[in-house]
């Protein structure tokens, strides 16, 4: 597609900030967000985006849908949804054959909004489709759709009729995004957009075959040993008990994060790298991915609760 790394890594870039152009002309503020939201799409990963009601979280996965040319599917989790509801189902047909009718999750971009609102089995539904990139239905295999990611919203309020997700689900989110409140002057922007009946046009600018391409590249993207070293290590500090950790967390901590962080930490430092318009990752791109990806990957203890310490409390300490 490009003739060379260095030619696709510098076009990588201008298509970054066409994307967030195009972005920009319906989200307003939440620059953070969307430029993890982006980086994760190049890195292969799934987001998981905690915010309260109106943030414009589901509008944001639809924009991102809409500028990247994808398909997009929105999936409402609700309390009775059925796993046949999202991969899909087996039907007999008029000649009294077995035809499989293909569910939401066959499309590059799942909009799992309110995931925490349905049961565990239908959300382990996902866990396959995000891990594997296929799903299993009656023994059968079917391939989803090259690229594909899950971007899930959850409500950090009303917790009454709520199913938290298990560690393995959250785990395979890359990201753990939250959204804040926007400033009073991005406010008044929003409600100025949003109350005089104008509609914007999002133009795509990426093809699917282009987004295969820069997410090969990102893992062609070389790294030292030092930069390995620091990624491993970050993640070892975060678990108690053993030799490595730190002392907040055999203090504040119960649990730490896994190889899959490590991982994370590596390929997120790799796109941070080459959208800041380097040709290799070095031990701060590591720091800036740090806390989405170690955020739902800690749990605290009592201690940490009682004292009023927060999860990113704790990661910012450990990468000092």
């Amino acid at each position: 597609m490009y003739s060379s790394d260095v030619e696709g890594a510098k076009a990588l870039v201008e298509k970054y900030n066409r994307l967030r152009g195009e972005i920009g002309k319906v989200i307003v503020g939440q620059e953070e967000v969307i430029h993890n939201t982006i980086l994760s799409i190049f890195c292969q990963g799934h987001v998981l985006l905690v915010g309260v009601p109106g943030l414009a979280k589901t509008l944001l996965v639809n924009t991102i849908g809409q500028a990247l040319g994808l398909s997009f599917s929105r999936i409402q989790f609700t309390p009775d949804l059925m796993p046949s509801d999202i991969v899909g189902t087996e039907i007999l047909d008029e000649s009294r054959q077995f035809r499989f009718v293909k569910g939401p999750a066959f499309a590059n971009i799942i909009l799992a909004d309110e995931i925490n609102r349905t049961p565990p089995k239908t959300q382990s539904a996902l866990l396959e489709a995000m891990q594997e990139r296929r799903i299993t239905v009656s023994g059968k295999t079917y391939q989803l759709p090259e690229p594909f990611f899950v971007l899930a919203t959850q409500n950090p309020i009303e917790q009454e009729g709520t199913y938290p997700l298990p560690e393995a689900q959250l785990d395979r989110f890359m990201f753990n995004l939250s959204l804040d409140y926007p400033t009073y002057e991005e406010e008044v922007e929003v409600v100025k957009n949003t109350t005089m009946g104008k509609t914007t046009e999002v133009n795509a600018v990426l093809s699917p075959e282009e987004i295969v391409y820069f997410q090969q590249l990102v893992r062609r993207v070389p790294v030292s040993d030092n930069v390995y070293e620091y990624a491993v290590a970050l993640s070892a500090k975060t678990r108690p008990g053993t030799e490595r950790a730190h002392d907040w967390a055999n203090r504040f901590l119960s649990w730490g994060a896994g190889p899959r962080a490590s991982q994370y930490l590596i390929i997120g430092a790799k796109a941070n790298a080459l959208l800041s318009g380097k040709y290799s990752p070095d031990i701060e791109d590591v720091r800036k991915v740090a806390i989405p990806i170690l955020r739902h990957r800690l749990i605290r203890n009592y201690t940490a609760e009682a004292e009023g310490v927060g999860i990113e409390d704790i990661i910012k300490e450990l990468v000092k």
